[in-house]
C-alpha cells in the first residue's frame, strides 16, 4: 500500500467526522476558526520538524512509496497526519460532547 492510499483512506474519514460536526452545528463558527488556526500552526511545526528529522537521518521514506514532491525535505504525504488530527480530534470531541441546556 503506498502512503497516498493510506493518507487518501485517512484523510476522508477524518473529513467526513468533521462535515458531520459542522452540519450537525456542533462546530461553531469560532470552533471552525480555531481548528484553522490550529491546522496551519501544525502544518508549519511539520514542515520544520520533519525536515530536521529527515535531514538529520532519523526517518527515510521509500521512495517508491512516495509521490515525491516535498515541503522542505519532508514528502507531501507527510502532511496527511497533522490535517486529519486537526480536523478529526475538534469534530470527534464537540460530537461526543453533551449539549446542556443553557
Amino acid at each position: 500500500m503506498t502512503y497516498l492510499l493510506l493518507n487518501t483512506l485517512f484523510l476522508g474519514l477524518a473529513t467526513v467526522v468533521f462535515l458531520v460536526a459542522v452540519r450537525r452545528g456542533r462546530l461553531s463558527r469560532r470552533g471552525i476558526a480555531a481548528t484553522g488556526i490550529a491546522l496551519a500552526v501544525v502544518l508549519v511545526l511539520t514542515a520544520v520538524f520533519d525536515s530536521i528529522m529527515i535531514g538529520v537521518g532519523l526517518v527515510d521514506y521509500d521512495p517508491t512509496r512516495i509521490v515525491g514532491l516535498r515541503i522542505g525535505l519532508a514528502p507531501i504525504e507527510d502532511f496527511a497526519y497533522p490535517v486529519g488530527a486537526a480536523l478529526l480530534l475538534p469534530s470527534v470531541w464537540a460530537l461526543l460532547e453533551r449539549k446542556t441546556n443553557d
